[in-house]
């Protein structure tokens, strides 16, 4: 019989501390082994528990979640999950988390009684899965993907490259779908892409907080205009749109002049924005 996933919880809030602890009791397969209320104190805890998975909360006094997350990696490669606050201070600051290694990240529930419900059944399923991941690989390129970032020379967009008077372009889109591990896969790939490209479409399961910062972010590596698709704009070449956060995206209309359609709907396969919907 396989051993339990070994979960350390760190959160300075007493109340989110329980609750994800009462969160993984249910689950058959895993253990909450330890709780802190700080990042030294989680650190302290990490060498005596030796925890398979660590949750970490992104805003801590004192040692925050950044600061907490570099040092864990520093001892040995760990699965990390970030417990972000549903902000776009919380969005950027867990982007960060993840290009510096951290495996997956949740958001905190708006309430207490959707605790055992969307967070409790997303927290257990995100936690086997980062048991299951080559930390030390992941860790490994995402700092040899961050340490390419740092040397790089700005990225400078040039009116000619993102132009969108390409009719031979716009007759045809890309589209892309991700979900777990995808921001710092899309950085490094929206890095590498060049115009002339036709309208790129991006669905990544993210909170609506979460995909403007998100969209930003790969603007500021891309030589591509990339932002958040917004309902009834028309897709151009040389532009990327990402699917805002708790809405579905689609196109509609004719080849070369298709105009973006975002909607609310139910989620598909447990996701909105859906990738299948976009599909």
């Amino acid at each position: 019989m396989p051993s339990a996933i070994r979960v350390l919880v760190v959160d300075d809030s007493i109340v989110m501390r329980q609750m994800i602890k009462d969160a993984l009791s249910a689950a058959p397969g895993i253990q909450v082994v330890g709780m802190a209320s700080n990042g030294r104190e989680a650190l302290r805890l990490v060498d005596e528990l030796s925890p398979d998975v660590v949750t970490l909360d992104i805003e801590m006094p004192g040692m925050n979640g950044l600061s907490t997350l570099d040092a864990i990696l520093a001892k040995r490669p760990i699965a990390v999950i970030m417990v972000s606050s549903l902000t776009q201070a919380g969005a950027t600051i867990t982007l960060d988390a993840l290009e510096r290694g951290a495996i997956d990240y949740l958001t905190k529930p708006a309430s207490k009684s959707e605790a055992p419900l969307v967070f409790g059944h997303e927290l257990v399923r995100k936690i086997r899965f980062a048991a299951g991941s080559d930390v030390k690989r992941i860790v490994r390129l995402r700092k040899q993907r961050a340490e390419s970032f740092r040397i790089a020379q700005p990225v400078v967009k040039s009116p000619v490259e993102t132009g969108d008077n390409l009719p031979e372009l716009a007759s045809a889109c890309i589209a892309i779908g991700i979900s777990t591990g995808g921001p710092p896969a899309l950085t490094s790939l929206f890095r590498e892409l060049k115009p002339p490209l036709p309208p790129i479409l991006v669905v990544q399961h993210m909170p609506a907080q979460f995909t403007k910062p998100f969209a930003w972010r790969l603007n500021s590596v891309s030589r591509l205009t990339v932002k958040e698709g917004e309902s009834g704009e028309v897709i151009k070449p040389n532009h990327a749109y990402v699917a805002p956060g708790g809405f579905h995206m689609a196109i509609q209309g004719r080849a070369g002049s298709a105009r973006i359609r975002i909607f609310d709907g139910e989620p598909v396969s447990g996701h909105k924005p859906s990738v299948d919907v976009m599909m």
